[in-house]
């Protein structure tokens, strides 16, 4: 019996050369499309990351500005002691509050007692519980109820001018304001510096937000401000402005301001705020090897608080118009 042959011949070499080749080329194509891919999906990363950045950054930017100057008192304040008043006072009189914590000498402050309510300013403070002031109107305090004490207007200078105007004032890279700028009930002083590399700044490229609590009770030390660290930025990578189309370099922060006398005090209101930011993304393109820019204006962004205090003053209602606080004087420099 004849047994039946097998053939075991394989592929010849030039169809292994052939088929090879083949694979390669495939290989080739598929890795080229991912790595594509991969880049483009870079590019979309490093470009969300930065409007993420400069989106949360210029969002507290507008806020912050657009409540800078308002006032308030932390908590509830009522008048403990009956007032005698004086038409007109010669003499200031001490009462006792149920707390001076948030107040500060020449504030303008109003009780809330129907026809009796009256408008005074502070002269001073002695204590956490009692406040000095000139009183021309009487006040009787009734077990039961309670007369309210609450601050109005707004602070002419909550947007802090810009120098000359105003001496350590803002400048074209440090924003300054104060006020309940996070309607907390809390009065905090905020300096917001862009270090882009212009004139004048140091060159870290980040936008810093720094934040002090001036307001404390009586006897407790000042806040000194601190200086500008790792902790405070808001922004990194911040490069000066490219030029406009007539050749104008924007700063960071631009001023609309108008001048005001008020009480024999001149004041300069800052109206509007312009802020422009560009910023670079973190790492450089992986197809053009060059880093991505954005440029985001905020123009117009109006302090309204400031807004009403002008309007306070060419009414002639000058006790709306609240001064500059000692404690934030301090902090300016």
């Amino acid at each position: 019996m004849m047994s039946r042959l097998h053939s075991e011949s394989g592929f010849s070499l030039l169809e292994m050369i052939v088929a090879t080749g083949l694979m390669l080329a495939v290989s080739s194509i598929v890795t080229s499309a991912l790595l594509q891919m991969s880049n483009h999906q870079q590019t979309i990363w490093n470009r969300t990351e930065m409007h993420s950045g400069v989106r949360g950054a210029t969002e507290l930017l507008q806020q912050e500005v657009g409540q800078a100057g308002r006032i308030t008192l932390p908590a509830a304040v009522t008048l403990n002691t009956t007032v005698v008043g004086v038409n007109p006072c010669a003499i200031p009189t001490t009462v006792t509050v149920t707390s001076t914590t948030g107040m500060f000498v020449g504030e303008w402050l109003t009780t809330f007692d129907g026809d009796n309510s009256e408008t005074f300013a502070v002269t001073a403070i002695p204590s956490v519980t009692t406040l000095t002031a000139f009183f021309t109107t009487s006040h009787t305090v009734v077990a039961g109820s309670p007369i309210s004490i609450v601050a109005l207007g707004g602070f002419a200078t909550g947007m802090v001018s810009p120098q000359p105007a105003l001496a350590n004032g803002s400048t074209a890279n440090k924003l300054k304001l104060y006020g309940d700028v996070n309607g907390d009930g809390e009065m905090v002083y905020v300096e917001y510096y862009c270090d882009n590399g212009d004139a004048g700044t140091a060159g870290s490229f980040n936008l810093y937000r720094n934040l002090v609590k001036p307001f404390v009770p009586v006897g407790t030390p000042a806040p000194v401000k601190p200086a500008v660290d790792n902790s405070m930025i808001l922004l990194s990578n911040v490069h000066s402005n490219p030029p406009d189309a007539g050749g104008l370099v924007r700063p960071c922060f631009q001023y609309q301001t108008v001048p005001v006398t008020v009480g024999g005090i001149n004041y300069t209101l800052v109206l509007d705020v312009a802020v422009t930011l560009t910023v670079w993304t973190q790492s450089r393109d992986p197809i053009t090897k060059q880093f991505q820019t954005e440029t985001k204006a905020l123009l117009n962004v109006s302090p309204r608080n400031i807004g009403f205090t002008w309007q306070f003053a060419g009414l002639l209602n000058n006790n709306r118009v609240q001064p500059t606080p000692a404690a934030i004087t301090a902090l300016l420099p």
